[in-house]
């Protein structure tokens, strides 16, 4: 089976990961102050559903739905692990969030984009140097200094920590999967078509453990964060299934891996500005110190790779 290969267009590619980056980085803060009134399954739920109906909508006008019929059944079980993959990544991440603080949880989902990246090694046989390993090296001592940081901050909460970074973890090993896969599944169907399957799969299975009526009883300001968090839903994996479309997993995964310290400033500036909305951070010099490590991590992976990449 041919392995798939991205277009070159590495500044399109570059832009659609930052992107996705802006996202990831908003989100956690959404999703935190939205569980206030709304459980995690519902959450998720909502927020698969209404992507999978405008993604339709979508397809629908552009005559994108006849893709599918091409499929044989190796694509179509291909389609099945990776919605179940990314179905685990939402849950799992929403209880991290839930047991943790936004910034935690962004900056330990960054081992994702890690194993994301050793699988294009691996499997897509992406290049990979000298500089993008010892970037990797950088970014996992971030993520260590970090982690060390935030369990010495509040010895009383540490179970709780404890759980959700485990919960995180988690949801970056089968987001991994799901990427590999959904970059395997364009070689046959387009981007929106594969999200298209697994939103609407997503949505399906997940409703016997929802409780819609619940969001009727939900204030303006809490439909207005529910509704963001859908819509970042649809602009961030659409920019994310793109970027891969252009440029190689292990650079995309690099770009990505910026997204904590976007957080950082995304929780700082919301507590500044509604200070009973969300905590600040708990974060020493050691925790910055390590998600400084982590961006320049990223950086190096990102720019001492392959000096050969098409500049178109």
């Amino acid at each position: 089976m041919a392995l798939h290969q991205a277009s070159g267009r590495w500044k399109l590619g570059l832009l659609l990961a930052l992107v996705t980056a802006a996202c990831w980085a908003t989100l956690p803060v959404a999703l935190k102050i939205t569980l206030e009134q709304v459980d995690p399954i519902t959450l998720t739920w909502f927020r698969f559903l209404v992507a999978s109906l405008v993604m339709f909508a979508w397809l629908a006008v552009r005559g994108g739905l006849a893709q599918f019929a091409a499929l044989d059944g190796r694509r179509w079980a291909l389609l099945a692990i990776a919605g179940a993959m990314l179905i685990g990544n939402y849950v799992f991440y929403l209880l991290g969030v839930e047991h943790t603080s936004p910034a935690n949880a962004q900056l330990l989902i960054q081992l994702a984009p890690l194993l994301m990246a050793l699988g294009g090694i691996f499997v897509f046989r992406e290049p990979y140097r000298l500089g993008q390993w010892i970037g990797l090296g950088i970014i996992v001592l971030g993520l260590c200094l970090f982690f060390r940081d935030q369990l010495q901050a509040d010895s009383t909460s540490a179970g709780g920590y404890l759980l959700g970074s485990a919960f995180v973890l988690i949801a970056a090993v089968v987001w991994a999967v799901y990427a590999l896969i959904q970059k395997q599944l364009l070689l046959r169907l387009s981007s929106p078509a594969i999200l298209l399957f697994i939103y609407a799969l997503a949505s399906i299975a997940l409703l016997p453990f929802s409780h819609p009526s619940r969001l009727s009883g939900l204030d303006a300001g809490h439909w207005a964060l529910l509704g963001y968090c859908a819509l970042n839903t649809l602009i961030a994996y659409g920019a994310f299934a793109e970027a891969l479309a252009h440029w190689e997993a292990s650079r995309v995964s690099a770009i990505l891996a910026t997204t904590p310290l976007l957080c950082l400033a995304t929780v700082a500036g919301v507590h500044a500005l509604w200070p009973l909305s969300i905590a600040s951070e708990a974060v020493t010099a050691l925790g910055y110190a390590g998600a400084v490590l982590v961006v320049m991590g990223s950086t190096a992976s990102s720019l001492l790779g392959n000096r050969k990449a098409t500049t178109t």
